[in-house]
């Protein structure tokens, strides 16, 4: 096999710029410190939120994405802390960019820390999606994301938009859904740090879309899919 050097995605990016770039490609600094922070955080949800998870075996090998219901900051945090070995490695939480990546402060804990990819709510381009789409299949990466596109102040699951059908339909990419029992009573929209309650997670059955078709009907469907899937895992 032809051996071919592959110049960084991010490669000529400004730091600024790389922060926010869905090309960021992770460096050894940003290994190491994703590392410490994988490790705090699942010491952190095992001794303050008691977390429980069931259905672990379910999860495939990168690449996948990881879906849930969306009810506190709590939920991308508790999905990450699901995740081991290589996919833990490989994952990315896909978080609005108006919420983590506004300051440069902001940006580099959500970068560096969290490696997450901003998404723009209101003004994402088709062209974003695409390079998110190709990242997940060529990159095999593992993405963390919440279809309802932003969380339910009440607690009560929203429907799912079909952003999940444009990044996985026509492709062999599991979509893995999840049920997050308890993270809007740990951490609701109007409370300003965590409550120490109990979190359990529940993931099921991978969900594959290859024969999906790239159209506006194809996404929906597939979005109706992946709800459906989440739903049926509630208590």
């Amino acid at each position: 096999m032809e051996f071919k050097l592959r110049p960084a995605r991010d490669h000529g990016l400004e730091t600024a710029d790389r922060l926010r770039s869905l090309s960021r490609e992770r460096g050894l600094g940003s290994i190491v410190l994703g590392s410490l922070w994988r490790a705090m955080l699942r010491g952190y949800l095992a001794v303050y939120h008691r977390l429980e998870v069931t259905g672990r075996e379910n999860l495939p090998e990168a690449p996948f994405v990881l879906i849930a219901n969306h009810t506190s900051h709590l939920d991308a945090l508790t999905l990450s802390g699901v995740l081991r070995g290589e996919p833990a490695r490989r994952a990315h939480a896909l978080a609005a960019g108006d919420t983590f990546f506004g300051s440069t402060l902001s940006s580099v804990f959500a970068a560096y820390a969290v490696n997450a990819l901003p998404v723009w709510r209101k003004r994402t381009k088709a062209g974003e999606l695409a390079t998110l789409r190709q990242r997940l299949v060529e990159d095999r990466l593992v993405y963390i994301l919440f279809p309802e596109g932003t969380r339910a102040r009440d607690g009560a699951m929203a429907p799912f938009q079909p952003g999940i059908g444009v990044l996985v339909a026509g492709t062999d990419v599991p979509v893995v859904p999840c049920f997050l029992d308890g993270c809007h009573a740990a951490w609701p929209p109007d409370r300003s740090v965590p409550a120490p309650r109990k979190l359990r997670v529940r993931i099921g059955a991978p969900l594959t879309f290859a024969d999906a078709p790239a159209t506006r009907a194809g996404w929906e469907d597939t979005a109706r899919q992946c709800e459906a899937a989440v739903r049926a895992l509630a208590p």
